[in-house]
């Protein structure tokens, strides 16, 4: 089988807004040789929806450290909820922007780390709800998606089916934390590349090693 890499994200994650330069650069290299796949992860499962009352004082701190240590920088609308919690509408929840990964991945199977990045933009920058439909509207004029197609399927059972399918993938990998990467070789073989946010050099160095792993195995198999 060709070699496959599996982004594990939450669109909710705030370390992977900041990862997700890195991981679309790598993207962007590699996706020639690699078939990139973005499995979404169940951070904030539906049935434990809050306001964002009550973690906002925990972000207020934490998106601080994100942009120290990663060099994203988190957008005024998105801040303005966090910084003005009783007054905002959100109840954040990962299950609407996953369906929507499945959706999207429908129409492009292979392009699934671009929307990661830009959902991601459209939450903590440009303060979109990823629960409200409507925050989703823009991507699909930017990749032109039909958005009578997209909003049924966003509707559909099935496509709720499959995003839970993902989390279950997710829960497979042992994935506690986000972000996450691996690569398949094989049906039962997986190496993990990264676990929490990883520069795009210590990522690059970590892949390039196990592909000369790979290849250095298949050269003593011959």
């Amino acid at each position: 089988m060709v070699p496959a890499i599996f982004y594990c994200y939450d669109a909710y994650c705030g370390w992977c807004y900041g990862f997700s330069p890195v991981i679309y650069r790598i993207y962007e290299e590699y996706k020639d040789r690699f078939f990139f796949e973005t499995l979404s992860g169940n951070m904030i499962p539906v049935e434990y929806t809050e306001p964002i009352s009550k973690t906002a004082a925990y972000i207020s701190k934490a998106y601080k450290t994100v942009e120290e240590k990663t060099g994203i920088k988190f957008g005024e609308d998105y801040l303005w909820h966090i910084n003005n919690p009783e007054q905002s509408d959100w109840f954040p929840n990962s299950e609407k922007p996953a369906i929507a990964m499945v959706v999207f991945k429908e129409f492009f199977p292979d392009r699934s780390v671009e929307f990661a990045k830009d959902l991601q933009y459209a939450l903590h920058f440009e303060g979109r709800d990823l629960t409200d439909d409507e925050a989703y509207r823009h991507l699909l004029k930017e990749y032109q998606i039909p958005e009578d197609l997209f909003y049924s399927k966003l509707k559909e059972d099935d496509s709720r089916h499959n995003a839970y399918m993902e989390f279950s993938m997710v829960k497979q990998l042992q994935v506690t934390g986000f972000p996450a990467v691996f690569m398949q070789v094989s049906d039962k073989k997986f190496y993990l590349l990264s676990r929490g946010f990883t520069s795009y050099e210590d990522l690059k160095q970590i892949l390039e090693n196990v592909i000369l792993e790979l290849d250095k195995s298949q050269v003593s198999q011959t």
